[in-house]
C-alpha cells in the first residue's frame, strides 16, 4: 500500500532506491532506543533521523537544506509511523526539495488551512477536547466558563479577530460581580486557549498578554481558620438565613466531614452508605486521585438523611435547582455562604477555610497529626509518607464523632468537656 505525504502517493517501486540510500536503522534497533536524561537523535541516512525525548516519545524527522537554509520536517511518531513508512515519506519529501519546494512549509500551510477561519466556539471545542480534557481530571469548571462566559461573548468571532478589549470585557464582567478569583481563572483559561491558537498557526499574538494576571487578581496566602466562637456565629447565621435548605445542610456537612467542596457537590447516593456510617469518595472525584472513606458522625449522618429527602429521585446528593441530573454550579455554595454572613461581624472566610478550621481545632484538642491528615485526605510527604500506609479507621471514627459533638457545642455557645481521646495514637 502506498504511503501518503503532502498530497502525494509514494509508489512501491521507490523502495529499492530508498533501501540503497537509507538503512542504518532496523526495527530491532528502534525498539532498543531508550530515553535518556536529555533528548538525542539517531540517524538512518539521507537526512532521515529519529529523535528520542526524555519522556520516551520517538519522532521521525527529515533534515535538509533549501536555498542555503537548514530546515526540518517533522514526519510523525514511531511506532505509529513504521520505519518503512518513514523512509517512503522521507523520499517523497526529498523529491519536493529537489524541485525547490519546502515540505516543512507545505505542512505548516496545510495545518493553517485546516484551522483558518475557525470561530472561537469551534476552536474552543477543539481546545477543550485536545488540551483541557488531557490536562485535567475534572473539567466541570473550565467547561462552565467556556459555555457561560466565553462563548456567549466571543464565540461567533473568528479567532484572529479577538482583541485585548474583547477578553478584558469578559474578565472584568466577572470581577464586577465580586468574583476576582474566578475572573483570574477565566483569564488563565483564555490565555491557554489563545496560546494553543498560536501553536496551531491561527494567530501570532495572544490578546490576553495585554492584561497581566497581577492586574486581575493577586492571590493571598490563606491562613484563616475560625475560632470555636466563630463556628457558632457562622452556623447560627446560616441556619437563620433564607438560603436554600440544601446549602444550609451542605455548608455544615463540609465542616463536619472535612471534605473539599467539589467532593460534596459531585457526591452520589451510590457512594453514601448510611447503614455503615461511611461515605466513599471515588478516585475520579477525589482531588488526590485516590479513593477516600469518610467516616460519618451521628451529626453528619442526620444531614445526609435530610439531603436524601431533598434530593427526591436524583442520583446526586445535591442536585441543582433546574435539573435532578446535574449538580449545583461550583460557585453556588460560595454565594450562599456570602449571603448568610453578609450582616455578621466576623472576618471573611471561604468554604475551604473550614477544612483548615477543623484541622487546627482538632490538633489543639490533642488528636494525632497523622489521623487528622488522613481524615483530610491529604497525602503525607517525605519518608514518613512512604512508610506510613495506616488508614487509622478507628481513630478517625472516634475523632469525627468528637468533632461533631464539638461543633454542636459551639453552636449552643458551650465548651466541650476536657478532651479524652477514645483511641490512642
Amino acid at each position: 500500500m502506498a504511503a501518503r505525504f503532502s498530497g502525494f502517493a509514494v509508489s512501491m517501486d521507490t523502495r529499492s532506491l530508498l533501501e540503497s540510500n537509507l538503512g542504518r536503522l532496523t526495527d530491532t534497533a528502534l525498539k532498543a532506543l531508550k530515553p535518556k536524561t536529555a533528548t538525542y537523535q539517531s540517524a538512518d541516512g539521507e537526512g532521515l533521523l529519529i529523535e528520542v525525548k526524555a519522556s520516551g516519545r520517538k519522532t521521525w524527522m527529515y533534515r535538509y537544506r533549501l536555498g542555503g537554509k537548514a530546515e526540518k520536517l517533522v514526519i510523525g511518531t514511531y511506532p505509529e509511523i513504521t520505519l518503512k513508512e518513514a523512509r517512503e515519506l522521507c523520499f517523497e519529501a526529498r523529491r519536493e526539495v529537489q524541485r525547490g519546494e519546502s515540505p516543512a512549509r507545505a505542512k505548516q500551510s496545510s495545518k493553517r488551512e485546516e484551522v483558518k477561519e475557525k470561530t472561537v466556539k469551534d476552536f474552543g471545542e477543539r481546545f477543550f477536547r485536545e488540551i483541557v480534557t488531557r490536562d485535567r481530571k475534572i473539567t466541570t469548571i473550565p467547561r462552565r466558563y467556556l459555555d457561560r462566559q466565553i462563548f456567549p461573548a466571543i464565540g461567533a468571532l473568528q479567532v484572529s479577530e479577538v482583541s485585548a478589549e474583547d477578553v478584558r470585557s469578559i474578565i472584568w464582567a466577572k470581577k464586577a460581580h465580586g468574583f476576582d478569583a474566578a475572573a483570574a481563572d477565566i483569564r488563565g483559561l483564555l490565555k491557554r486557549l489563545f496560546d494553543y491558537a498560536i501553536t496551531c498557526g491561527l494567530i501570532t499574538v495572544n490578546p490576553v498578554h495585554g492584561l497581566p494576571a497581577r492586574h486581575v487578581f493577586k492571590p493571598k496566602s490563606r491562613d484563616r481558620n475560625l475560632s470555636r466562637e466563630e463556628i457558632g456565629v457562622f452556623l447560627r447565621a446560616v441556619e437563620a438565613s433564607n438560603v436554600r435548605r440544601q446549602f444550609k445542610a451542605g455548608l455544615r456537612l463540609v465542616l463536619l466531614t472535612m471534605v473539599r467542596k467539589s467532593e460534596l457537590i459531585q457526591a452520589r447516593w451510590s457512594d453514601v452508605h448510611l447503614d455503615q456510617g461511611e461515605w466513599h469518595i471515588p478516585a475520579e472525584t477525589s482531588k488526590t486521585g485516590k479513593p477516600h472513606i469518610v467516616y460519618l458522625s451521628s451529626q453528619a449522618t442526620a444531614l445526609f438523611k435530610e439531603l436524601r429527602a431533598l434530593a427526591s429521585t436524583s442520583e446526586l446528593v445535591m442536585p441543582g435547582r433546574s435539573s435532578l441530573k446535574k449538580p449545583f454550579a461550583h460557585n453556588a455554595m460560595n454565594s450562599a455562604l456570602k449571603k448568610a454572613l453578609e450582616t455578621q461581624p466576623i472576618p471573611v472566610f471561604t468554604i475551604h477555610d473550614l477544612r483548615r478550621t477543623a484541622s487546627t481545632l482538632l490538633h489543639e484538642n490533642g488528636w494525632p497529626s497523622d489521623v487528622v491528615e488522613k481524615a483530610l485526605n491529604h497525602t503525607i510527604g517525605g519518608v514518613r509518607g512512604i512508610y506510613n500506609r495506616a488508614e487509622y479507621a478507628e481513630q478517625r471514627k472516634a475523632m469525627l464523632q468528637f468533632w461533631g459533638d464539638f461543633v454542636d457545642a459551639a453552636v449552643r455557645g458551650e465548651r466541650m468537656a476536657a478532651v479524652r481521646l477514645a483511641v490512642a495514637a
